[in-house]
């Protein structure tokens, strides 16, 4: 039995998670991938946005404000490296100049502070790689760069120390409300019995709503593509630099990011598959073509990885967030796109907020608000390499030459609360495998970490959870079988 099920271990449900840990309830998050941040979290531009561009008066202006101004703590809370790099909407033809003075006004409305319009030499020497065609921009101080893996670890883990229960593995199949007002979720083979719901699945949170709700929502998912750049292309730009909006979001962006890479995109394509994230020729040509518009260009040959992430597009034109209006107690956090990430912080207070008064929850005395990350040691420096290779001698082996990432933070990140337990869920936590060689190297070592610290057979040791297994069986048994074959 429990006080509130959050099905969703994204950025959104983390913040849910973590602000309900404050209560005295009890609290779990069905999840179905492995592992926290494996869904549209994992994919995205990795920005904080300053607020000018969502319609005043909606919760996503609403929202992005109050979760941008609570960055600086929580991330200082989560040890979670954040920057506000501040960025840039250029425009690229005079005519079109007037738009970004809407934006500003927009801005203004909305709260955003320290918004201005800026041109020629002041513009040239904040950015001199802007492309040539760029003639003005509105200058946006309070946006920032961010991890997001970091940032729904950060807030999963604080979560977890603080009581709240994660269970992995468990798709949501059924939801029943019963005569007596709880709710019996399925998830996998398991039941569980709740008094409240709270839906953040994402992408799929339409399905989760329509199963008590005769009130329907629908979720479209929009598929963004990226192309990430090796990190000595990393100072191209310090900003991020945004193009002027449209109907399809905010166009393609040109961005660094808090660990030196440089990122482009994203396309934005409606699709009807929930689970493609497959990347195409036609969405890499878009960015290499639509990045020129507002940078000189980048070399192609620096590019690293491409990826796709989806977007949770809602067909109420806002965030989704409320209880059901015919199913009590069942609180959807849904059509969480951009400025979604900024937003998350916010929207999880909002819900621990609905909780605490329709479920008559207290505040704990004792909340631990504070969290340690993983030391990355290519950040340190020689000193303090020096004496956390004294505490523990792990951290003296590197494990991913690209990113200098040690042994010992690999072991951190499986040992600490909700730890890793495939390459994927190493990455996101220590940059193993994200270098320019994308984990071609590195990925053997920490197939054998995993193994060692976990117990799991090789056989069971994946790279981002269900059928991605990596070894299929020992050499020697593989050439007995071929032998018996021939025989």
């Amino acid at each position: 039995m429990y006080d509130a099920v959050i099905i969703g271990a994204g950025v959104t449900g983390a913040a849910a998670a973590r602000e309900l840990s404050r209560l005295q309830a009890k609290v779990c998050v069905l999840e179905k991938g492995e592992d926290v941040c494996v869904g549209t979290s994992k994919a995205n531009s990795a920005i904080i946005h300053a607020g000018y561009d969502p319609v005043p008066g909606t919760l996503m202006a609403k929202l992005n404000i109050e979760g941008n101004e609570m960055m600086d703590k929580l991330c200082a809370d989560l040890d979670i490296p954040f920057q506000r790099n501040g960025a840039l909407i250029v425009c690229t033809d005079p005519a079109e100049e007037g738009k970004l003075d809407t934006l500003l006004q927009r801005g203004i409305e909305n709260g955003v502070k320290g918004l201005r319009i800026v041109k020629g030499e002041e513009l040239r020497e904040m950015e001199p790689n802007l492309s040539d065609d760029v003639t003005a921009a509105l200058y946006a101080p309070t946006s920032g760069i961010i991890c997001p893996f970091e940032l729904t670890c950060g807030m999963a883990e604080n979560a977890c120390e603080n009581g709240v229960q994660f269970f992995f593995d468990q798709k949501v199949s059924g939801i029943i409300h019963d005569q007596d007002g709880l709710y019996h979720v399925k998830a996998g083979d398991k039941e569980y019995v709740t008094r409240a719901v709270i839906n953040a699945a994402g992408v799929y949170a339409d399905e989760i709503h329509n199963m008590v709700s005769s009130e329907k929502i629908t979720i479209r998912p929009r598929r963004g593509e990226y192309c990430l750049y090796d990190k000595e292309l990393g100072d191209h730009v310090t900003h991020t630099i945004f193009q002027l909006p449209t109907d399809k979001g905010k166009g393609v962006l040109v961005t660094p990011t808090v660990h030196g890479n440089m990122l482009a995109g994203p396309t934005s394509d409606f699709i009807t598959d929930k689970d493609d994230t497959s990347t195409t020729a036609e969405g890499i040509a878009e960015v290499l073509s639509k990045e020129c518009i507002s940078v000189k260009p980048l070399s192609g040959r620096k590019i690293i990885t491409s990826f796709a992430g989806l977007r949770a597009h809602g067909d109420k034109g806002d965030f989704i967030i409320g209880e059901a209006e015919d199913a009590p107690l069942f609180y959807d956090l849904a059509g969480i796109e951009s400025p979604g990430l900024t937003s998350s912080p916010a929207i999880g207070k909002m819900a621990a907020e609905w909780a605490e008064k329709a479920l008559g929850l207290k505040r704990k005395e004792d909340f631990r608000e504070k969290r340690k990350g993983i030391p990355h040691f290519a950040e340190l420096s020689f000193e303090e390499r020096q004496k956390l290779i004294r505490e523990d001698p792990l951290y003296g082996q590197i494990v991913c030459r690209c990113e200098t990432v040690t042994e010992g933070e690999i072991v951190n990140a499986i040992r600490r609360p909700l730890g890793a337990r495939s390459l994927d869920g190493v990455k996101r936590r220590t940059r193993a495998g994200m270098g320019r060689c994308q984990a071609g190297f590195c990925s053997p070592k920490v197939i054998d970490i995993i193994h060692r610290e976990t117990g799991l057979p090789y056989e069971k040791i994946t790279k981002c959870g269900g059928d991605s297994v990596i070894v299929l069986q020992h050499t020697k048994e593989q050439a007995e079988d071929a032998g018996e074959e021939k025989a």
